[in-house]
């Protein structure tokens, strides 16, 4: 018996010092090295053995299928970067409320009362850019 928890003592110590040493992670390295390695070769694969046609049509800008006119420096409407900042603002603030449907029941009503202040702030800021006029988009 005596034997058996020696070996078992020096069994556990052995791997208590064998882990967290950079041995550990040298497959993970070749494993990252050789994936490396597959993607340039295909890449360099294709750019060297692929057909090289360039015709007018392929060297044009594609667009979605949409004749493109103009140049890309025409000015834009602030207002699609202004409604794409506010949904990513608001979207942001609304994943904040899974985790209080998911542990509801555990934060009682100290986590209900916070939540309601949450929801305030959030709705104050909400009619602060509709009274701004944010999201009206005729000028």
């Amino acid at each position: 018996m005596q034997l058996i928890n020696a070996l078992l003592q020096a069994n556990t110590t052995a791997v208590a010092t064998a882990t967290g040493t950079a041995a550990d992670y040298f497959p993970i390295g070749i494993q990252l090295l050789f994936a490396i390695g597959f993607v340039a070769v295909m890449i360099g694969g294709s750019h060297l053995l692929g057909p090289k046609r360039r015709t007018a049509d392929k060297l044009e800008n594609f667009t979605s299928g949409i004749e493109s006119h103009g140049t890309a420096r025409q000015p834009m409407a602030i207002k699609y970067f202004l409604v794409a900042i506010l949904f990513v603002l608001f979207d942001v603030e609304v994943i904040f409320f899974y985790p209080y449907a998911v542990n509801f029941r555990d934060l009682g009503w100290q986590g209900f009362g916070e939540v309601l202040l949450f929801v305030s702030f959030f709705l104050i800021g909400f009619i602060y850019i509709i009274k701004k006029g944010a999201l009206i988009w005729e000028d």
